[in-house]
């Protein structure tokens, strides 16, 4: 690498470092706070460091929205959600992408509308059709709602990727005596598998902080996720600067463990992508 081209870099590393330490600074912040006495905070304010650990925030809001309840709703309908998503994602694109249905450029442009729909003008239909169809107020309800619609994204893009797919892999497969389904399974998912990746993790997190459906398919305390814990307990001002900001900890932080943990599948899904 010549030295023109290294310092033609710096400036994209720079802005790259810049954009890092804003979105890191926020989450130090509500971490540091979350640990810090309400009187702390008030003397010293949101950006003093703590004298101590003060964990009674942490606990407080843990036992007042019995969080671990709460935790296993939002890791059971993320979880459902991005597997099923991504199940249903493949299928449909499988037939798209490499089965060449007919009217299929027509397909896609509803699945692309689907996307573009906002969740405000499906809130009466979803509640009118779960209520007539007995699963209003259950966790199963949510995951179908979810499941719907993150495949509509996922279709459009694995469309997109499984077109470009080698028809010689396939035509050979065929000739071979290859079933469709096991072509899907045995050559289609594994060639897949990186973007595939990158689908899970995208739909388990945006799962994880969607609110307003949860909010109107979810009133029982019982079947409510993370977000809406947090929202209604909110709501009802019953929180100091402490506990909002260890609620805002809490909140976050299995969705950012679940990234970490998959960060090298993220990762490893984008750069299949661009080589491709």
């Amino acid at each position: 690498m010549t030295r023109p081209t290294a310092l033609r870099r710096y400036p994209v590393l720079l802005a790259l470092c810049l954009a890092a330490l804003f979105m890191v600074v926020p989450f130090l912040i509500v971490a540091v706070n979350a640990v810090k006495s309400p009187a702390e905070y008030s003397q010293d304010g949101p950006l003093s460091l703590p004298h101590g650990l003060y964990l009674d925030g942490l606990k407080d809001f843990w036992q007042r929205v019995d969080y671990s309840q709460k935790l296993v709703n939002s890791v059971l309908i993320s979880g459902s959600v991005a597997l099923l998503a991504t199940a249903l994602s493949v299928l449909n694109a499988y037939a798209i992408g490499i089965g060449r249905i007919r009217f299929r450029t027509w397909v896609l442009a509803f699945f692309v509308l689907a996307n573009l729909l906002p969740q405000e003008a499906l809130v009466y239909p979803l509640y009118y059709l779960s209520k007539q169809a007995g699963l209003y107020d259950t966790r199963l309800s949510v995951i179908i709602v979810f499941t719907v619609i993150q495949s509509a994204f996922g279709t459009y893009l694995l469309s997109a990727v499984l077109g470009q797919f080698p028809r010689e892999i396939v035509e050979a497969a065929r000739i071979d005596g290859a079933t469709k389904w096991q072509i899907l399974v045995r050559i289609v998912v594994p060639v897949s598998r990186p973007t595939l990746g990158v689908l899970l993790v995208f739909f388990f997190i945006w799962t994880w902080n969607e609110f307003l459906l949860p909010l109107v398919m979810l009133i029982s305390n019982d079947n409510q996720t993370v977000s809406v814990a947090l929202g209604v307990l909110q709501g009802q001002r019953l929180m100091d600067a402490t506990m909002t900001n260890a609620a805002a900890l809490l909140g976050v932080l299995p969705a950012l463990v679940f990234f970490l943990v998959f960060q090298r599948t993220l990762t490893r899904g984008i750069a299949v992508g661009a080589v491709k």
